[in-house]
């Protein structure tokens, strides 16, 4: 009988012995290049071709080295997620543990930072290097319940073979990525995973609904934030003229006098007191307040003239872009699809309509809202260095790109059908 990937799917709830049986003959054919008897889910065949892009061993996979206990502890530390963790624990811990499923939550890069839950199922996944400082991104292991949902930023099932690695076929585990609400920033991923005989299809969307329940309470806590932060900046905003605002450490506006209210500037990484520029706002005295920082913009508007924009795409998973103008030098991290959008902008100088973003970047004219959300985003840290109708670079700016050596490391997760031809070298670099 030749089943289609929901049957297979369907399959795994009522009889979870031969669904692993179809996935395994899946698994194995697809990596030999034979013909499937069933084609395998959608997400797992490009999270499949990724981790062979990536060199991963799909018979054994990769161990990289455990994390020191005191970065372990550093990192934890650092970690928005740790503000969750109760919540995490109170929706996720009791129900896991009472069938024989463990909790884990790692990092943006993949690292399990925390790992609760049963103990005999924590022995077993000792034994497959599913521990606490352990590397479970899908670059070094493949296909799996933690660096699968990093990558395609939604929750994912991975049943039995459909990891990439065979040590782990005998695995389900259930992931669902945690973002900054702020920015839209990847946290971490919270991850429930048991052996096979655990798995059940209402899984899924009970990681899903946890993970953006953690994503709510994290908002609740900036919006208190920027309240306590509103409140000192009532008096030295009303004693000046002029543009200013008041914002946090990460730029978000808590108050505004003199100029229009934007949500966020987008400040340098390292920002420090004196006389900054900032792509926004121009020229600004910078100066620290509680828990963020006065910007006094002066009454000069920002220019491009003059401005020199570098987009650096040569390091893996750390993208940038560096901003030098006439005072100062601002530079930003991106995220993966921001780095997709600015590096095909950079490439075609004469600019991209939304529809012509939304084919290159997804193969599909029809997303142009996606597009148009994403470039919303950008604009708000590249301020007018950013024209639109078409979108792209204003004409006064220097723009260099900076590209990997080998085509093959550029943006190598993208799926973007653009950046897969620069890849392979059939595109115009």
């Amino acid at each position: 009988m030749v089943l289609s990937p929901t049957d297979a799917a369907q399959l795994a709830a009522v009889d979870t012995a031969r669904a692993a049986r179809v996935l395994r003959e899946v698994r194995s054919a697809r990596l030999a290049g034979q013909r499937v008897p069933v084609a395998p889910r959608e997400v797992i065949e490009r999270s499949w071709e990724r981790a062979l892009r990536s060199g991963v061993d799909p018979e054994h996979g990769h161990r990289s080295g455990l994390l020191s206990a005191e970065e372990v502890r550093r990192r934890r530390e650092s970690s928005e997620l740790r503000h969750v963790l109760p919540v995490l624990r109170e929706e996720l811990l009791a129900a896991a543990d009472a069938a024989h499923l463990i909790m884990a939550v790692a990092d943006a890069e993949g690292r399990l930072l925390w790992r609760e839950g049963s103990p005999p199922v924590l022995r077993r996944a000792d034994a497959l290097g599913f521990e606490v400082g352990a590397d479970w991104s899908e670059e070094v292991v493949g296909t799996n319940g933690v660096g699968t949902p990093a990558v395609v930023r939604r929750p994912v099932q991975v049943f039995a073979s459909e990891h990439f690695a065979r040590s782990q076929a005998s695995w389900t585990c259930t992931g669902a990525p945690i973002s900054d609400p702020r920015d839209g920033r990847l946290l971490g991923v919270v991850d429930v995973s048991g052996p096979l005989e655990t798995a059940h299809p209402a899984t899924l969307a009970w990681v899903g609904s946890v993970a953006k329940l953690a994503e709510a309470r994290l908002r609740e806590r900036h919006t208190a934030s920027l309240e306590r932060l509103r409140a000192v900046a009532a008096v030295p905003l009303a004693r000046l003229e002029g543009r200013a605002a008041v914002v946090d450490r990460d730029g978000w506006t808590a108050a505004a006098t003199g100029m229009p209210y934007v949500t966020r500037v987008a400040l340098p990484k390292s920002l420090e007191a004196g006389r900054r520029w900032l792509p926004q706002l121009g020229v600004c005295a910078v100066e620290p307040l509680a828990e963020g920082w006065l910007l006094r913009a002066s009454e000069r508007p920002a220019a491009a003239d003059g401005t020199r924009i570098v987009l650096d795409l040569t390091r893996r998973r750390s993208w940038s872009v560096a901003v030098s103008g006439a005072v100062d030098t601002w530079r930003h991290e991106l995220s993966p699809r921001h780095a997709e959008l600015l590096c095909l902008l950079a490439l075609r100088r004469d600019g991209l309509s939304a529809a012509e973003l939304a084919a290159e970047v997804f193969g599909d004219v029809g997303r142009t809202v996606t597009v148009r959300a994403e470039m919303s985003r950008v604009r708000r840290y590249l301020g007018g260095l950013l024209d639109h109708r078409p979108y792209r670079f204003c004409e006064d700016a220097e723009v260099e790109l900076l590209l990997p050596a080998a085509p093959d490391g550029l943006l190598p997760h993208s799926t973007a059908p653009a950046l897969a031809e620069l890849r392979t070298g059939s595109g115009a670099r």
